[in-house]
C-alpha cells in the first residue's frame, strides 16, 4: 500500500476566480476513478504567487512539489504522469515550491503560514507555532507586552507608520471600564491584497494577535471591519473565530486564564474612507462614514467614546510572530527606523504580480524587476505608484529607492500599505493626475471644504490643462490648489490627493502640454 500523501488546492478567493473550484472538483473526480484513497486533498492558501494560479502541490519525502497554473483539463495529464507522487517530467511542474525563485528570495515572517496549512485547520496551525505568542503573552503583565511590541520597533502596516507599541501604550494607561481592539481590514488601495491574502490563508494569526492586543491593553471585545467585497475572506473568518471559541481561545476564559476576549466581524459598505480610522468608528458605531476631529485620538476616545486600539491586519498578525519570537529576533530584519519586514504587492503591468515579504531596505527596481519581471507586455516600464491611489508617481530616476518609510518620505512619496502599481511608457500621466482628483470627488465623505471642493476644482482644472486653455496659468492654478488641499483637509483622503497630482506634474510634465 502506498504512504498517503497530500494534494494541495488553493482555497482563496484569487484562486477561486483563476478556477481553483473546477481543479478541485476534476482532482475529486480522478481520485475516485483511479481509486488512489491514499490522496488527501487540502484546500490551503494562495502563497501570493498569483500568475501561477491555481497551483497546486503535491507533498513529498524532499518537499512539496508545485505545478501550475493548472486548469480542470490538465488534470487528466497530471495524474497520468505521475503527479500525484510527485514526479515532475509533466510541462506545468514548477519544482519543488520552496525553491521557486520568486518565494525562495523572501523572508516570510507575517506571511510564514501563507499557502503553506489549511487556514481553518486549527492543529495546522498549532503545528506551525500558532499562539505560541498567546501563551507566552500570557505569562507576561501588560505592561510586560506593550513593552515588547515596542522593542521591536513594529509600525503601523496601514499606511501612517505610527508606532505600534506607543498607540498600545496610550491605550493601556487610560482608564476605562470597557476597552476596544478594532482591526482595520477596509483594504481599499488599488493594487493593494495583502489584507484579504492574510485573512484567507492565516486568519487565526490574525485572530491572535488581537487577542494578544486584548491582553495588553485590558480590552474585552475587539472587532473586525471588513470590507464587503471580500465574501472569502468573510466565511473563512467566521469559522476560525467559531473553531477558536470552541477550544477556549476567545470567550470568556481564554485558555482558563479568566480573562475575557470576544472578537466579531462587521462589514463596511465599500467606502474608501472608512479606510481612516475615525471614519471607521463611526461607520462601526452604526454612523454614516465621516472623518472625526483629532483629537481626540481613537486611543482615549474611540469606538463608543472608549479607549481603542485602531490597527491594520498586518501591524496585529505581525504582533503575534513578534510574541512567539521575540522583538530582538524582528527588529533584526529591515533598517534604521523601519524594522521587520513589510508585504509588497506588486501589481499593474508586471509579469509577476504578487505578494513580496520582505524586510525594509530592498530598492523599488529590485522589486519590479528581480520580483516583478519588468512589464508583461515587454514594454519599457515609466512610472510606479507606490502607496495606493492617494501615492506619489515614481519616475525611473527615483526607483533606486530604499524601500523604507524615511527614505520614501524623503523623495516626497509614502510606503503605503505596500501596494505597487506599475504603468509602461503608454500611460498618459496627465490623465493619472485626473484620475486621483475623480477618485477623492467620488470618495470625499464630505466633511471638509478643501477636500470636498478642492477635488472638484482640480477635476476641472485638469480638464482644462488637458484641453489647451489656459495652460501655464491653470498649471499654477492647480499647484495653488493641491497646496489648499495638504494643508487645509481634515485628514489624509483630501491631504494625500495632491500627492500623485504634484509628482506627475514634477516629473512627467510633458504629459500636460501634449
Amino acid at each position: 500500500m502506498n504512504k498517503p500523501h497530500k494534494l494541495y488546492i488553493p482555497r482563496d478567493s484569487s484562486s477561486l476566480s483563476m478556477g481553483a473550484e473546477k481543479v478541485a472538483l476534476a482532482f475529486k473526480l480522478a481520485l475516485q476513478s483511479s481509486n488512489a484513497n491514499n490522496t488527501t486533498i487540502v484546500r490551503n492558501g494562495s502563497r501570493g504567487v498569483y500568475w501561477l494560479e491555481p497551483m497546486i502541490e503535491v507533498e513529498t519525502a524532499d518537499g512539496r512539489v508545485a505545478y501550475g497554473p493548472v486548469k480542470a483539463g490538465d488534470v487528466d495529464s497530471l495524474v497520468a504522469q505521475g503527479a500525484l507522487e510527485g514526479r515532475q517530467d509533466h510541462p506545468l511542474c514548477l519544482g519543488l515550491t520552496e525553491e521557486i525563485p520568486y518565494l525562495k528570495k523572501q523572508q516570510r515572517l507575517t506571511f510564514a503560514r501563507a499557502g503553506i496549512i489549511d487556514p481553518v485547520n486549527l492543529d495546522d496551525y498549532l503545528a506551525t507555532d500558532g499562539y505560541k505568542g498567546l501563551k507566552r503573552a500570557i505569562e507576561m503583565t501588560s505592561q510586560g507586552i506593550v513593552d515588547e511590541v515596542k522593542e521591536s520597533g513594529l509600525r503601523g502596516r496601514g499606511g501612517a507608520a505610527f508606532p505600534t507599541g506607543i498607540k498600545w501604550q496610550t491605550v493601556l494607561c487610560a482608564q476605562s471600564a470597557q476597552k476596544y481592539i478594532v482591526c482595520n481590514a477596509d483594504e481599499g488601495d488599488s493594487g493593494t491584497f495583502a489584507d484579504r491574502l492574510q485573512m484567507e490563508a492565516d486568519p487565526f494569526g490574525l485572530i491572535e494577535g488581537m487577542t494578544i492586543a486584548g491582553l495588553a491593553v485590558g480590552a474585552t471585545r475587539g472587532f473586525i471591519y471588513l470590507r464587503e467585497e471580500y465574501p472569502h475572506a468573510h466565511e473563512i473568518l467566521n469559522q476560525a473565530i467559531s473553531i477558536a471559541e470552541q477550544y477556549n481561545y476567545l470567550g470568556d476564559n481564554v485558555l482558563n486564564t479568566g480573562i475575557a476576549f470576544h472578537l466579531e466581524v462587521r462589514l463596511g459598505a465599500k467606502a474608501y474612507i472608512c479606510g481612516e480610522e475615525t471614519a471607521l468608528l463611526e461607520s462601526l458605531e452604526g454612523k454614516r462614514g465621516m472623518v472625526r476631529p483629532k483629537p481626540p485620538l481613537p486611543a482615549l476616545e474611540g469606538l463608543f467614546g472608549e479607549p481603542t486600539v485602531v490597527n491594520n491586519v498586518l501591524s496585529l498578525s505581525t504582533v503575534a510572530i513578534i510574541m512567539a519570537r521575540g522583538a530582538d529576533f524582528y527588529k533584526a530584519f529591515g533598517m534604521g527606523r523601519s524594522l521587520g519586514t513589510m508585504p509588497f504587492q506588486l501589481a499593474g503591468n508586471l509579469k509577476y504580480a504578487g505578494l513580496v515579504e520582505i524586510a525594509f531596505g530592498i530598492t523599488l527596481r529590485e522589486l519590479l524587476y528581480d520580483f516583478g519581471g519588468g512589464s508583461f507586455n515587454g514594454r519599457p516600464l515609466r512610472a510606479v505608484q507606490a502607496g495606493g491611489p492617494l501615492g506619489s508617481y515614481l519616475p525611473e530616476s527615483q526607483w533606486d529607492v530604499q524601500m523604507d518609510y524615511e527614505a520614501m518620505a524623503a523623495l516626497g512619496g509614502v510606503l503605503g500599505h505596500g501596494g505597487i502599481v506599475a504603468f509602461d511608457d503608454r500611460v498618459d500621466m496627465s490623465v493619472q493626475a485626473r484620475f486621483a482628483m475623480e477618485f477623492c470627488v467620488v470618495e470625499s465623505c464630505g466633511k471638509c471644504t478643501p477636500c470636498r471642493i478642492g477635488s472638484t476644482r482640480g477635476v476641472e482644472v485638469i480638464d482644462k490643462i488637458r484641453a489647451g486653455v489656459d495652460r501655464q496659468d491653470n498649471v499654477e492654478l492647480l499647484e495653488e490648489l493641491c497646496e489648499t488641499m495638504v494643508d487645509g483637509s481634515l485628514c489624509a483622503m483630501g491631504g494625500m490627493t495632491p500627492f500623485p497630482v504634484q509628482s506627475a506634474l514634477k516629473h512627467f510634465a510633458i504629459d500636460f502640454y501634449q
